[in-house]
């Protein structure tokens, strides 16, 4: 797909000019007082990794010539690597994310679960590199293909709001090897209450922990609402698991399988508005279509929170629903009933591989950048917008969060 810099600059770049067309070049140093077009002092991470290629460059460059330090070799490598790409946008979406198909296809990709075994040092490399990239930075010799990993690893782990780094256990790339170990627990221990008490005590600690890292970063939340929404939840959780649990007892086996997503769906809708409740209170930042911010919503954080909760629950529905239809035919074959000890781990990789296609598929359901119509939003935001813009306006949009 070829390199992030063009052949003109590349030109320039070795016949030690500037870039008279285009954006100037830039080095670590000119970076770290501040990239052009985005304002602030750079981050010292991504100039110390730019430092660390240039010197592998100079090393490289001193073996190739026997060992001669040639004066301002640094320079011209600087002006290799900080040459500014004119054709290649980091942040353009690879897929239409308006279509279903392109946000699956989104989704896929930054919720692979083999990410999560990526080390930490490659990740803050991949932040470095994207960050470098949309300040004009790119190492000499960056293809688009290494430009679009780093990005994925990017996407895959850090918050897109607040660009910090998301714990392990909350990244949607760990839904799949968190997620299946526990639904198929709760699916295959679901016949006494200690077992479907413990089985729904970890399942909501493990969603808080996804739905407070996939929270929108601009609307803090304290400990003790953190504290209120998962007593809250759980408690959700376990009055549905446990009461429908105690109801069918003298109900066809199959119902009872259906038990635990019943307690899921019902804590979800109890788990994720709790979590995000200073969204509901104080409102979400809308911008226009060129992300410029007009003001806090609480219509459009209802309505964002409103489609996670559907999606949550559409990623656990086909292996919470389907899965029991078939471990029910599967247990009366003669030969399952002489592995019973091997039942939770069929029923956990069985969920492996609903996940791996639902939980993409749930997030793509709506896109992650959500839009209101400006005639939807509270009168004082709407008459806000009209008295600055005029109809000029006719949406406003806002990161839903998943």
């Amino acid at each position: 797909m070829g390199n992030c810099v063009t052949p003109t600059a590349r030109r320039r770049a070795r016949a030690g000019g500037g870039a008279s067309a285009g954006p100037r070049p830039r080095t670590a140093r000119a970076y770290e007082a501040g990239p052009a077009g985005r304002g602030g002092r750079g981050r010292p991470e991504l100039c110390d990794w730019l430092r660390a290629a240039t010197r592998r460059s100079a090393g490289a460059g001193e073996r190739r010539g026997g060992g001669r330090r040639e004066r301002g070799l640094g320079a011209q490598t600087y002006a290799k690597m900080a040459t500014a790409s004119l054709s290649f946008n980091i942040d353009s979406p690879r897929w239409d994310q308006s279509t279903f198909v392109g946000r699956l296809k989104h989704f896929l990709n930054i919720t692979d679960p083999r990410t999560v075994l990526v080390p930490e040092e490659e990740l803050d490399q991949a932040k470095a590199l994207v960050e470098g990239c949309r300040a004009g930075l790119v190492p000499p010799g960056s293809s688009q293909e290494q430009l679009l990993y780093a990005k994925k690893l990017y996407d895959s782990a850090f918050h897109p709001d607040s660009g910090e780094k998301m714990n392990l256990i909350g990244r949607m790339s760990f839904q799949v090897p968190g997620g299946m170990a526990i639904t198929g627990c709760m699916l295959q221990f679901y016949r006494t209450v200690p077992a479907v008490v413990f089985w729904q005590w970890v399942n909501q600690s493990f969603n808080a922990f996804v739905n407070y890292t996939n929270r929108n970063a601009a609307s803090p939340i304290s400990l003790r609402q953190i504290g209120v929404a998962y007593v809250t939840a759980t408690g959700a959780a376990l009055a549905t698991a446990v009461g429908l649990n105690l109801y069918t007892k003298r109900a066809p086996p199959l119902l009872a399988r259906w038990v635990p997503f019943a307690a899921v769906a019902a804590a979800n809708c109890v788990n994720i508005p709790m979590m995000r409740q200073q969204e509901i209170i104080h409102g979400i930042t809308v911008t226009d279509e060129n992300n410029n911010e007009l003001g806090r919503s609480r219509r459009a954080a209802v309505k964002g929170i409103a489609q996670v909760v559907l999606s949550r629950i559409t990623m656990a529905a086909p292996g919470m629903i389907i899965l029991p239809i078939i471990m029910e035919r599967l247990e009366k074959f003669t030969f399952m009933q002489r592995i019973q000890v091997l039942h939770g781990p069929l029923q956990v990789l069985l969920c492996g591989g609903f996940l791996l296609f639902m939980v993409p598929a749930a997030c793509a359901l709506f896109p992650q950048r959500c839009s209101l119509a400006l005639a939807d939003l509270e009168v004082e935001l709407r008459d806000s917008i009209t008295a600055k813009h005029g109809d000029k306006v006719p949406y406003v949009y806002f990161n839903k969060g998943l």
